[in-house]
């Protein structure tokens, strides 16, 4: 019997009548990324970009998620189409492109996950777990059905080009990241600056009007509450190596005494 790949992140975004709930996978370990994928939330964002992962270390993860009930989204490092190659065929189905600030940038993406001749997409379906080894039936002309494409604004330029990048053909949903974002405003660090929400909150409008999904990171939880409240299809609410940081501190904040003052010491 011919093998059947999962239904994409533009599926579930299609079908789901509240904001989707995912978080981030950083640390590059198979097992806890595992952990994470188990815990309900909606999907889950391994990172290519701000982390140590390889494509081995990809793959692993991929395999490891795919035994629950989650969607898992990669982000590549960059809008590069030997990479986005390498990704696709490891297993990945949604991808996440950061730094997307113009709608020829968006192009080019979309080009990078389609076989010619509508894209540059190299073909290996052979040798790749992304087609299990030819073993899913039509996967050559069927390809762009199961990839889902989800472009990220971090910049300036690119709210500026909200409107122009949704628009897209083959661009499934747009993701903002303030962090990025708000270095680019002259902001750095302050992600919830009241001009950094609203030039997110003027993509959500722009790609809203283009009818299509957008999404937001926010571990604020008042963040986020405000982005679903102001239309978000989709929010990234933390990250592993995030909730291990603060939980870990917060352990030593209860549990030990509070240390003395005096200089510090560098090591």
């Amino acid at each position: 019997m011919p093998l059947r790949l999962n239904p994409t992140f533009r599926e579930h975004l299609a079908g789901a009548d509240r904001a989707l709930i995912g978080m981030w996978s950083c640390t590059g370990s198979p097992l806890v990324t595992e952990i994470a994928a188990g815990s309900g939330l909606d999907w889950l964002l391994i990172d290519g970009e701000h982390s140590a992962n390889t494509l081995d270390s990809l793959q692993v993860q991929l395999q490891a998620v795919a035994a629950y009930p989650i969607t898992p989204l990669v982000r590549v490092p960059w809008n590069d189409p030997v990479t986005i190659k390498q990704v696709l065929d490891i297993g990945a189905q949604n991808l996440i492109v950061p730094m997307i600030s113009s709608a020829d940038e968006a192009r080019a993406a979309v080009a990078a996950t389609r076989y010619p001749p509508a894209g540059i997409r190299g073909v290996g379906s052979a040798l790749a777990r992304s087609a299990r080894w030819n073993r899913v039936e039509g996967y050559l002309l069927e390809a762009a059905q199961h990839v889902s494409l989800t472009v990220q604004i971090e910049t300036s330029a690119g709210v500026a080009a909200a409107a122009e990048i949704a628009a897209v053909d083959g661009v499934d949903a747009v993701f903002v990241g303030p962090s990025d974002l708000s270095a680019s405003m002259g902001l750095l660090g302050q992600q919830t600056h009241p001009d950094v929400v609203a030039a997110v909150e003027h993509v959500f409008a722009a790609v809203a009007a283009a009818g299509k999904p957008v999404g937001v990171n926010a571990f604020d939880p008042i963040a986020a509450d405000g982005y679903i409240a102001a239309g978000a299809s989709f929010v990234a609410v933390g990250a592993d190596v995030a909730l291990l940081a603060r939980a870990s501190e917060a352990l030593a904040k209860r549990f030990l005494p509070a240390p003395a003052s005096g200089p510090a010491v560098s090591y």
